[in-house]
């Protein structure tokens, strides 16, 4: 039995491994992968945290709308007097108080909960601004709120019109 007719052939005997620029280049390749995979979590979190805050914000703000409801017309006449039944500013936790239904005196989700921060509100009544003759039947509404989450302020504002005999007498 010849030994050399058995022997690996001498072209093959370099190509046992990966060379050290194969194996560079497939390196570059997963780490642009992982880099681009964290950012894309990272962005996806940071949209849903914007997301939640401005959901937050904007049940604040139609709270606060659902609110003027509940006054009455010479409630909200007075509003900017001494006797004004309607708040000109106001504060909301990120997350709202609640209170817990077996022990009364819990609460749960504090403004002095960790990563809370406060919206702060204002409310404004004034003239509708129509020329039609029910202007003085009439108040504009606006509710606006502001936060500050690190170094971002936000703002969103809602406004609405009040009538002094509501709605239905002027349709009917």
């Amino acid at each position: 039995m010849n030994l050399t007719s058995q022997s690996i052939p001498i072209r093959h005997l370099g190509r046992k491994a990966f060379t050290l620029i194969e194996t560079m280049i497939a390196v570059a390749i997963v780490g642009i992968f992982f880099v681009s995979l964290y950012t894309g979590i990272t962005q996806g979190f940071g949209i849903m945290a914007n997301t939640r805050e401005n959901l937050r914000a904007t049940q604040i703000l139609l709270d606060r709308m659902e609110e003027m409801r509940l006054y009455s017309w010479d409630q909200i006449k007075t509003y900017g007097t001494t006797n004004s039944f309607v708040p000109s500013a106001f504060t909301e936790a990120f997350y709202p108080r609640t209170t817990n239904y077996y022990e009364s005196t819990a609460q749960i989700g504090t403004s002095n909960a960790s990563g809370d921060f406060v919206y702060y509100g204002t409310i404004t009544v004034t003239n509708a601004g129509l020329t039609n003759s029910y202007n003085t039947n009439m108040r504009k509404v606006i509710v606006t709120l502001s936060w500050t989450n690190g170094a971002v302020v936000r703002s969103h504002s809602i406004s609405t019109f009040v009538s002094e005999y509501g709605i239905q007498k002027y349709i009917y």
